[in-house]
């Protein structure tokens, strides 16, 4: 016996309400891109192994010249540098985000999605749940090239698992920040454009130095970056050499390392929702 569900209103066929559905509609748009992911591995291959060529360029290329806080040699300045190295791929990942949700705006895949009785938040937060997997798997990735390179995390296996939390954490605040630029753009070719924001963003930070190694004003830039905070935090969770000046933000690094996301979550979630809802049919 066949039974016909329609959604209407806040009751659903079958008893079922609004937020099962929402979560139903989440979870088979994860199940979309995956199988995509699955059928054109190219489109992935990239994603995943950008980070490997980040890590070994500046571990290696760059990490002879270059002298970790404290002092000490170039396997001390990768201990320093690779955990800022997690944080900017986690950083850099809202442009494949943004560039996922305008190609699939611009080919009319939003516009279909629009017409169905589906959840107006399912987009964004299917696109939520599959870029912090994908996340995930990057992290996993270059935990081990950074293994591989001699990179040590001392902080104990509590320190290092609340670490990812927080690298997770971050990524999971700036895909919202995507969604909502892939949203605003008018093409995929735009969304390209997003790097000219996004590189002095993780620059102007202490990824690869300390902000004490910079001008006073510059380095008042950078220990207030969001990304500075995740940064220092997890270095400190890692146990590895974290470059504090002493400044407020900086030893209080794991708590903006919460606050940070958090806020930003709390702006650019409703921002994404809104807009989806407000594009044009």
């Amino acid at each position: 016996m066949s039974q016909t569900i329609t959604k209407t209103g806040s009751e659903v066929g079958g008893g079922r309400g609004r937020a099962y559905w929402a979560v139903a509609d989440c979870l088979n748009l994860v199940r979309r891109t995956l199988t995509h992911y699955r059928r054109k591995p190219v489109n992935i291959l990239w994603q995943l192994g950008f980070p490997i060529v980040s890590v070994l360029l500046y571990g290696y290329v760059f990490g002879g010249a270059m002298k970790p806080p404290g002092g000490g040699g170039a396997s001390d300045y990768r201990d320093f540098l690779m955990p800022g190295m997690f944080v900017m791929t986690m950083a850099f990942g809202f442009m494949n985000t943004a560039l996922a949700v305008v190609t699939d705006a611009s080919k009319g895949v939003t516009d279909r999605f629009r017409s169905m009785p589906m959840a107006p938040s399912a987009v964004v937060s299917g696109r939520w749940l599959t870029d912090l997997l994908v996340a995930s798997a990057e992290l996993a990735i270059l935990a081990l090239t950074a293994l591989a390179m001699g990179w040590r995390p001392d902080g104990g296996l509590a320190g290092g698992a609340a670490g990812f939390a927080l690298l997770l954490l971050l990524r999971s605040c700036l895909i919202w920040v995507g969604a909502w630029l892939g949203l605003l753009v008018p093409t995929p070719e735009a969304a390209g454009g997003l790097y000219v924001v996004a590189f002095p963003v993780t620059m102007v930070s202490s990824v690869f130095v300390a902000p004490s190694t910079m001008p006073d004003w510059l380095a008042a830039v950078a220990a207030w970056n969001p990304i500075s905070s995740t940064a220092a935090a997890t270095r400190e969770l890692f146990g590895n050499p974290v470059g504090s000046d002493g400044s407020w933000v900086q030893e209080n690094a794991i708590l903006m390392a919460v606050v940070w996301p958090l806020a930003i979550t709390a702006v650019f979630l409703p921002l994404a929702v809104r807009r989806f809802r407000r594009l044009s049919r």
